[in-house]
């Protein structure tokens, strides 16, 4: 269930308009060079990257791919992304006919199901990003699923413009 994010409107409008150049559906997929997957607990995350937004200090956005081979009734409830302050799992929804960014309280995974999180779809925004996340570095995305099992992958920090 997807619910829209009223309680946080502030830091929601902020991170939709701060964000959107980290969010634009024009920032492609990762390369062949990335590395390779992680599993863990029937999970596979693999292209996962941090891209960060042009202005430092906005919320950068993590993508990834994953794919779940494990027990049935587990969803992705959160992402850790070393280096924010915060993070928040972002999805789209048609509402009142206007593409709006909204909460996903939880990824449902299912069995032979991928899910991919890219932009202009599901993305973990990375509030108050700090220094510890520069282009070309790298750093920790903890998924956490409802289980309580834990998934850590290092991921590339990307610079808004850089090649994807």
């Amino acid at each position: 269930m997807k619910t829209i994010c009223l309680a946080t409107r502030a830091v929601c409008a902020a991170a939709l308009l701060a964000g959107v150049a980290a969010c634009a559906p024009d920032a492609d997929a990762p390369t062949q060079a990335e590395p390779r997957a992680v599993a863990n607990a029937g999970l596979t995350v693999s292209n996962a990257r941090i891209v960060l937004a042009p202005v430092a200090g906005n919320p950068a956005a993590a993508y990834f791919d994953l794919s779940y081979n494990g027990k049935s009734g587990v969803s992705l409830t959160g992402v850790e992304v070393e280096g924010a302050g915060m993070t928040m799992i972002h999805d789209y929804a048609n509402t009142g006919g206007k593409a709006q960014m909204v909460m996903a309280d939880s990824v449902p995974l299912t069995e032979g199901a991928p899910v991919t999180f890219a932009p202009g779809g599901l993305h973990v925004m990375a509030m108050e990003p700090t220094d510890a996340l520069k282009p070309g570095g790298t750093a920790r995305l903890t998924l956490i699923l409802s289980d309580q099992t834990k998934v850590t992958v290092d991921a590339p920090v990307k610079a808004a413009g850089d090649e994807r």
